[in-house]
Protein backbone atom coordinates (compact mmCIF):
# COMPACT_ATOMS: atom_id res chain seq x y z
CA UNK A 1 0.00 0.00 0.00
CA UNK A 2 1.74 3.63 -0.92
CA UNK A 3 1.70 6.21 1.45
CA UNK A 4 0.75 9.77 1.29
CA UNK A 5 2.37 12.74 -0.72
CA UNK A 6 4.87 14.41 1.20
CA UNK A 7 5.57 16.90 -1.19
CA UNK A 8 9.46 18.39 -1.64
CA UNK A 9 12.28 17.14 0.59
CA UNK A 10 16.13 17.46 0.57
CA UNK A 11 18.23 14.80 2.18
CA UNK A 12 19.08 16.37 5.68
CA UNK A 13 23.15 16.90 5.96
CA UNK A 14 24.97 17.72 9.15
CA UNK A 15 26.34 21.28 7.66
CA UNK A 16 22.42 22.17 7.53
CA UNK A 17 20.67 21.16 11.42
CA UNK A 18 21.11 24.80 12.10
CA UNK A 19 19.76 25.80 8.75
CA UNK A 20 17.11 23.95 9.38
CA UNK A 21 16.05 24.42 12.81
CA UNK A 22 16.48 28.26 11.55
CA UNK A 23 14.48 28.14 8.57
CA UNK A 24 11.51 26.60 10.70
CA UNK A 25 11.48 29.58 13.69
CA UNK A 26 12.17 31.97 11.41
CA UNK A 27 9.26 31.15 8.58
CA UNK A 28 10.98 34.00 6.30
CA UNK A 29 10.71 30.93 2.86
CA UNK A 30 9.14 28.09 2.58
CA UNK A 31 11.37 25.04 3.64
CA UNK A 32 11.61 21.77 2.85
CA UNK A 33 8.41 19.85 3.34
CA UNK A 34 10.38 16.90 4.51
CA UNK A 35 13.54 15.12 4.95
CA UNK A 36 15.37 12.00 4.18
CA UNK A 37 17.90 10.76 6.89
CA UNK A 38 20.90 8.02 5.73
CA UNK A 39 19.90 5.42 8.14
CA UNK A 40 23.28 4.41 9.13
CA UNK A 41 24.60 7.76 10.36
CA UNK A 42 21.78 7.95 13.12
CA UNK A 43 22.07 4.19 14.62
CA UNK A 44 23.57 5.83 17.70
CA UNK A 45 21.83 6.34 20.96
CA UNK A 46 21.76 9.76 21.96
CA UNK A 47 24.94 12.37 20.71
CA UNK A 48 24.52 14.87 18.64
CA UNK A 49 23.20 13.60 15.50
CA UNK A 50 19.64 12.31 17.31
CA UNK A 51 19.53 15.92 19.00
CA UNK A 52 19.34 17.32 15.75
CA UNK A 53 17.32 14.54 14.45
CA UNK A 54 14.89 14.19 17.26
CA UNK A 55 14.35 18.49 16.89
CA UNK A 56 14.10 18.51 13.23
CA UNK A 57 11.91 15.57 13.55
CA UNK A 58 9.26 17.51 15.66
CA UNK A 59 8.43 19.85 12.77
CA UNK A 60 8.90 17.96 9.61
CA UNK A 61 8.60 14.08 8.26
CA UNK A 62 11.39 12.22 8.12
CA UNK A 63 11.73 9.40 5.62
CA UNK A 64 15.13 6.45 6.88
CA UNK A 65 17.62 5.75 3.54
CA UNK A 66 20.14 2.95 4.10
CA UNK A 67 23.23 2.00 2.47
CA UNK A 68 24.23 -1.02 4.23
CA UNK A 69 21.69 -4.11 3.66
CA UNK A 70 23.48 -5.21 0.51
CA UNK A 71 20.00 -6.92 -0.02
CA UNK A 72 21.11 -8.52 -2.91
CA UNK A 73 24.41 -10.45 -1.73
CA UNK A 74 25.32 -13.94 -1.14
CA UNK A 75 26.61 -13.58 2.57
CA UNK A 76 23.87 -14.07 5.16
CA UNK A 77 22.16 -11.08 6.44
CA UNK A 78 23.36 -8.95 9.05
CA UNK A 79 20.68 -9.30 11.75
CA UNK A 80 22.85 -7.34 13.90
CA UNK A 81 22.44 -4.27 11.70
CA UNK A 82 18.54 -5.18 11.13
CA UNK A 83 18.38 -4.50 14.97
CA UNK A 84 19.95 -1.59 15.16
CA UNK A 85 17.30 -0.15 12.27
CA UNK A 86 14.49 -1.67 13.99
CA UNK A 87 15.53 0.18 17.06
CA UNK A 88 15.63 3.39 15.57
CA UNK A 89 12.37 2.88 13.01
CA UNK A 90 11.26 2.69 16.50
CA UNK A 91 12.69 5.63 17.96
CA UNK A 92 12.16 8.26 14.97
CA UNK A 93 8.90 6.41 13.39
CA UNK A 94 9.67 7.87 10.07
CA UNK A 95 7.30 7.90 7.17
CA UNK A 96 8.66 4.67 5.72
CA UNK A 97 12.26 2.84 4.81
CA UNK A 98 14.32 2.60 2.40
CA UNK A 99 17.31 0.87 1.05
CA UNK A 100 19.06 -0.29 -2.37
CA UNK A 101 18.37 -3.04 -4.88
CA UNK A 102 22.05 -3.79 -4.72
CA UNK A 103 25.08 -6.11 -3.44
CA UNK A 104 27.47 -4.11 -1.43
CA UNK A 105 29.85 -7.02 -0.35
CA UNK A 106 30.60 -10.37 -0.28
CA UNK A 107 32.44 -13.34 2.15
CA UNK A 108 32.88 -10.77 4.68
CA UNK A 109 34.14 -8.01 2.51
CA UNK A 110 32.69 -4.03 1.66
CA UNK A 111 32.98 -2.57 -1.32
CA UNK A 112 31.53 0.56 -0.28
CA UNK A 113 29.83 0.95 -3.05
CA UNK A 114 26.39 0.08 -4.79
CA UNK A 115 26.59 -2.98 -6.73
CA UNK A 116 24.31 -4.04 -9.56
CA UNK A 117 22.85 -7.48 -10.03
CA UNK A 118 22.80 -10.24 -12.61
CA UNK A 119 19.25 -10.18 -13.94
CA UNK A 120 18.47 -13.38 -14.23
CA UNK A 121 15.26 -15.52 -12.23
CA UNK A 122 17.96 -16.89 -9.73
CA UNK A 123 18.87 -13.67 -8.51
CA UNK A 124 14.72 -12.43 -8.39
CA UNK A 125 14.43 -15.53 -6.03
CA UNK A 126 17.23 -14.79 -3.95
CA UNK A 127 16.50 -10.93 -3.58
CA UNK A 128 12.41 -11.94 -3.25
CA UNK A 129 13.16 -14.24 -0.15
CA UNK A 130 15.64 -11.63 1.85
CA UNK A 131 13.07 -8.97 1.13
CA UNK A 132 10.46 -10.92 2.55
CA UNK A 133 12.53 -12.17 5.80
CA UNK A 134 13.48 -7.69 6.19
CA UNK A 135 10.28 -6.47 5.70
CA UNK A 136 8.91 -9.39 8.18
CA UNK A 137 12.00 -8.34 10.64
CA UNK A 138 11.13 -4.45 10.20
CA UNK A 139 7.55 -4.62 10.20
CA UNK A 140 7.33 -2.11 7.66
CA UNK A 141 6.95 -2.10 3.75
CA UNK A 142 10.43 -1.49 2.30
CA UNK A 143 11.26 0.79 -0.69
CA UNK A 144 13.59 -0.03 -2.55
CA UNK A 145 15.62 2.26 -5.28
CA UNK A 146 17.72 1.46 -8.53
CA UNK A 147 21.10 2.20 -8.67
CA UNK A 148 23.04 3.68 -11.31
CA UNK A 149 25.49 1.17 -12.82
CA UNK A 150 28.69 0.80 -14.70
CA UNK A 151 28.87 -2.81 -15.38
CA UNK A 152 26.86 -5.30 -17.04
CA UNK A 153 26.58 -9.16 -16.72
CA UNK A 154 26.70 -11.84 -19.30
CA UNK A 155 24.16 -14.06 -17.26
CA UNK A 156 21.50 -11.31 -17.26
CA UNK A 157 18.71 -12.54 -19.40
CA UNK A 158 16.12 -9.77 -18.80
CA UNK A 159 16.32 -5.84 -18.78
CA UNK A 160 17.14 -3.84 -15.35
CA UNK A 161 13.45 -2.42 -15.37
CA UNK A 162 11.87 -6.18 -15.77
CA UNK A 163 14.07 -7.18 -13.13
CA UNK A 164 13.45 -4.21 -11.05
CA UNK A 165 9.78 -4.82 -11.62
CA UNK A 166 9.30 -8.49 -10.83
CA UNK A 167 11.60 -8.15 -7.82
CA UNK A 168 9.05 -5.72 -6.33
CA UNK A 169 5.81 -7.44 -7.14
CA UNK A 170 7.02 -10.94 -6.05
CA UNK A 171 8.43 -8.99 -2.32
CA UNK A 172 5.04 -6.74 -2.66
CA UNK A 173 7.74 -3.72 -1.85
CA UNK A 174 7.53 -0.14 -3.39
CA UNK A 175 9.80 1.74 -5.54
CA UNK A 176 11.96 4.95 -4.75
CA UNK A 177 12.79 5.75 -8.47
CA UNK A 178 16.19 7.68 -8.66
CA UNK A 179 15.25 9.46 -12.01
CA UNK A 180 19.16 10.68 -11.80
CA UNK A 181 20.02 7.02 -11.98
CA UNK A 182 18.03 6.05 -14.80
CA UNK A 183 19.50 8.54 -16.89
CA UNK A 184 23.36 7.99 -15.58
CA UNK A 185 22.37 3.69 -16.33
CA UNK A 186 21.25 4.76 -19.91
CA UNK A 187 24.17 6.83 -20.94
CA UNK A 188 26.83 3.94 -19.73
CA UNK A 189 24.46 1.24 -21.09
CA UNK A 190 23.13 2.67 -24.22
CA UNK A 191 18.87 1.99 -23.54
CA UNK A 192 16.57 4.19 -23.93
CA UNK A 193 15.52 6.06 -20.05
CA UNK A 194 11.64 6.79 -21.25
CA UNK A 195 11.38 2.81 -22.03
CA UNK A 196 12.94 2.24 -18.32
CA UNK A 197 10.11 4.34 -17.08
CA UNK A 198 7.14 3.64 -19.37
CA UNK A 199 7.74 0.14 -18.25
CA UNK A 200 7.31 0.68 -14.56
CA UNK A 201 4.38 0.22 -12.23
CA UNK A 202 3.12 3.86 -11.05
CA UNK A 203 1.17 2.16 -8.58
CA UNK A 204 4.47 0.97 -6.92
CA UNK A 205 6.57 4.18 -6.94
CA UNK A 206 6.69 5.80 -3.34
CA UNK A 207 9.29 8.58 -3.91
CA UNK A 208 11.35 9.73 -6.78
CA UNK A 209 15.18 10.84 -6.11
CA UNK A 210 16.99 14.14 -8.29
CA UNK A 211 20.64 14.22 -7.97
CA UNK A 212 23.36 15.71 -10.24
CA UNK A 213 26.33 13.60 -12.07
CA UNK A 214 29.36 13.80 -13.20
CA UNK A 215 29.55 14.14 -16.98
CA UNK A 216 33.01 12.06 -18.79
CA UNK A 217 32.17 12.16 -21.94
CA UNK A 218 31.88 8.56 -22.60
CA UNK A 219 30.35 7.74 -19.21
CA UNK A 220 28.93 9.61 -16.45
CA UNK A 221 29.13 8.92 -12.73
CA UNK A 222 26.76 9.37 -9.69
CA UNK A 223 28.71 11.59 -7.94
CA UNK A 224 25.92 13.65 -5.89
CA UNK A 225 27.60 16.85 -6.35
CA UNK A 226 26.42 18.76 -8.96
CA UNK A 227 23.13 20.27 -9.87
CA UNK A 228 20.44 18.45 -11.46
CA UNK A 229 21.10 19.08 -15.15
CA UNK A 230 18.71 19.94 -17.92
CA UNK A 231 18.05 16.43 -19.25
CA UNK A 232 17.27 14.74 -15.80
CA UNK A 233 15.25 17.40 -15.25
CA UNK A 234 13.23 16.84 -18.44
CA UNK A 235 13.33 12.89 -17.57
CA UNK A 236 11.62 14.22 -14.12
CA UNK A 237 8.64 15.83 -16.14
CA UNK A 238 8.03 12.28 -17.82
CA UNK A 239 8.31 10.88 -14.70
CA UNK A 240 5.34 13.15 -13.23
CA UNK A 241 3.33 12.31 -16.05
CA UNK A 242 3.41 8.56 -15.57
CA UNK A 243 3.37 8.66 -12.53
CA UNK A 244 1.11 11.74 -10.65
CA UNK A 245 2.34 13.34 -7.96
CA UNK A 246 5.23 11.32 -6.04
CA UNK A 247 6.91 12.28 -2.86
CA UNK A 248 10.55 13.84 -4.16
CA UNK A 249 13.79 14.68 -2.90
CA UNK A 250 17.18 16.04 -4.37
CA UNK A 251 20.45 14.28 -2.89
CA UNK A 252 23.53 15.86 -2.17
CA UNK A 253 26.41 14.36 -1.37
CA UNK A 254 29.50 16.46 -2.28
CA UNK A 255 29.94 20.18 -2.82
CA UNK A 256 27.36 20.67 -0.68
CA UNK A 257 26.05 24.54 -1.35
CA UNK A 258 24.33 26.66 1.32
CA UNK A 259 20.60 25.54 2.56
CA UNK A 260 19.18 28.19 0.72
CA UNK A 261 20.54 27.33 -2.27
CA UNK A 262 18.93 23.77 -2.33
CA UNK A 263 15.99 25.15 -1.54
CA UNK A 264 16.14 27.17 -4.56
CA UNK A 265 16.83 24.34 -6.46
CA UNK A 266 13.91 22.33 -4.63
CA UNK A 267 11.88 24.92 -6.19
CA UNK A 268 12.48 24.22 -9.58
CA UNK A 269 11.18 20.94 -8.86
CA UNK A 270 8.55 21.91 -7.43
CA UNK A 271 7.57 24.47 -10.20
CA UNK A 272 7.91 21.55 -12.76
CA UNK A 273 5.41 19.43 -10.40
CA UNK A 274 3.14 21.89 -10.51
CA UNK A 275 3.84 22.73 -14.34
CA UNK A 276 3.46 18.98 -15.46
CA UNK A 277 0.22 18.18 -13.45
CA UNK A 278 -1.24 21.71 -14.19
CA UNK A 279 -4.79 19.86 -15.05
CA UNK A 280 -4.49 17.65 -11.67
CA UNK A 281 -4.77 18.73 -8.01
CA UNK A 282 -0.95 18.32 -6.52
CA UNK A 283 -1.66 17.61 -3.18
CA UNK A 284 -0.44 20.05 -0.44
CA UNK A 285 1.16 18.12 2.31
CA UNK A 286 0.81 19.80 5.55
CA UNK A 287 4.29 20.33 7.81
CA UNK A 288 2.29 22.01 10.63
CA UNK A 289 2.58 18.98 12.64
CA UNK A 290 4.83 16.09 11.53
CA UNK A 291 4.13 13.64 14.43
CA UNK A 292 0.59 14.04 13.93
CA UNK A 293 1.31 13.28 10.06
CA UNK A 294 3.05 10.59 10.52
CA UNK A 295 0.47 8.77 13.09
CA UNK A 296 -1.94 9.87 9.71
CA UNK A 297 0.70 7.95 7.48
CA UNK A 298 1.41 4.73 9.48
CA UNK A 299 -2.53 4.35 9.39
CA UNK A 300 -2.63 4.49 5.83
CA UNK A 301 -4.50 8.29 5.96
CA UNK A 302 -3.86 11.90 5.79
CA UNK A 303 -5.39 14.98 7.38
Amino acid sequence: MKHPFLGFGLGLRPQHFHDVLQCTNSQQRQSADWFEVISENFMVAGGKPRYYLQKIREHYPVVLHGVSMSIGSTDPLNMDYLRQLKTLVNDVQPAWVSDHLCWTGVDGQNSHDLLPLPYTEEAINHVVERLNRVQDTLGRQLLLENVSSYISYRESDMTEWEFYSEVTERADCLMLLDINNIYVSARNHGFNPHTYLQAINPTRVQQFHLAGHTDCGDHIIDTHDHDVCEDVWSLYADALKHCGAVSTMIERDGHIPEFNTLLDELDIARQIAVNTLADKALPSPSRSDANSLTTNLLAGTTS
